[in-house]
């Protein structure tokens, strides 16, 4: 018994989003049955939801260091677009399984620099993470930009397309992708050594400097991190478009931000879990897939998706402030009940 109160302490924030998720599945289920309970509409979620959860994985271990990646949008739209030259080639036509290999190896490639050049800034001349990222946001858009020149890169083997639309046993394949993502995310953030040095940094970067974690290190390896998670969800978009453009994935950011806060993790590093931000992740695609049935203005859905990131911030902040004000007290308390004693 004492075992479940304190699993279920650990994990409330879990088991509250997943109430809510259970709540608002429900409700649009009731509102629109024969729209949002259909065999399509759950397919499409299920092959959409990924892109969305890749790119908020990427952007929690970023802000677990007390940072932020705002530019994982179009390091995911230059991946795909490095992949896309690779994948529209003769040899890709010619060498259908060795190009499309090649284009997830350009894709990743490309990640790694990308994460390299975010994370080497930030982490050893000691820029703030989020005006690096907001700089190199810039930067990606307008190398991809000079490379499509605006248009889009299109001629892929039809093999490829089974990346972002096919399906295994009925499951889409996207959808699989993003398990053995989340899966490798929650053994790398929370069951390894790396992750306690990434959630200690969070913390307190100064503390755990001087308890040994190379910090500098650590940061450069979150950037890398959240670049990779960007890249795979960059190869989902263009198989699933089957074309890459700059802007692809461009409406993801203030999302993935929004889920990553949602899901539990603080805006200030050094507290969050992958399921939270798992759990948020399918609120968010539901709650946006379910207005999209019920035919409300997509513009309505961004103010939407805006007011719960302000107020969820709100509510943290003002929790927190009150969390704060009740430990004070019961430490006065405690030392005035000590001092009477003595």
């Amino acid at each position: 018994m004492k075992a479940f109160k304190t699993l279920k302490e650990k994990y409330a924030n879990e088991l509250t989003l997943a109430c809510i998720f259970i709540a608002v599945f429900i409700i649009l289920g009731i509102l629109a049955p024969d729209k949002f309970l259909t065999a399509y509409n759950l397919g499409s979620m299920m092959s959409q939801m990924p892109e969305l959860g890749l790119l908020s994985l990427g952007m929690m271990a970023a802000i677990l260091t007390g940072g932020m990646n705002l530019s994982i949008c179009y390091i995911a739209s230059l991946s795909g677009i490095f992949a896309a030259y690779v994948l529209s080639s003769d040899f890709a036509a010619t060498n259908v399984g060795a190009g499309i290999a090649a284009a997830i190896g350009v894709a990743m490639l490309a990640a790694v620099i990308t994460g390299l050049i975010n994370g080497g800034v930030i982490a050893y001349i000691g820029v703030a993470a989020m005006l690096v990222t907001l700089g190199t946001m810039t930067l990606f858009q307008g190398i991809a930009t000079n490379i499509t020149q605006g248009g889009a890169i299109s001629g892929f083997p039809e093999e490829f397309m089974a990346l972002g639309g096919g399906n295994v046993l009925g499951i889409p394949v996207p959808m699989l992708i993003y398990i053995g993502a989340i899966i490798a995310a929650y053994l790398l953030l929370e069951r390894s050594a790396w992750g306690s040095r990434v959630y200690m940094t969070g913390c307190n970067e100064t503390a755990a400097r001087f308890s040994g974690v190379n910090t500098k290190a650590t940061v450069l390896k979150v950037y890398i991190f959240s670049s990779v998670m960007a890249a795979i969800g960059g190869l989902i978009m263009i198989s699933r478009y089957n074309s890459a453009r700059v802007d692809y994935g461009s409406s993801y950011l203030m999302m993935s931000i929004s889920a990553v806060v949602l899901g539990g993790t603080s805006i200030m590093g050094g507290h969050g879990s992958v399921i939270g931000t798992v759990i948020a992740v399918g609120i968010i695609q539901i709650v946006t897939t379910g207005l999209n049935v019920l035919g409300i203005n997509r513009y309505l859905i961004d103010i939407i998706i805006g007011a719960i990131l302000i107020g969820v911030l709100a509510i943290r902040f003002l929790s927190k402030k009150l969390s704060d004000r009740n430990l004070v007290k019961a430490r006065t308390v405690k030392a005035d009940v000590q001092s009477n004693t003595i």
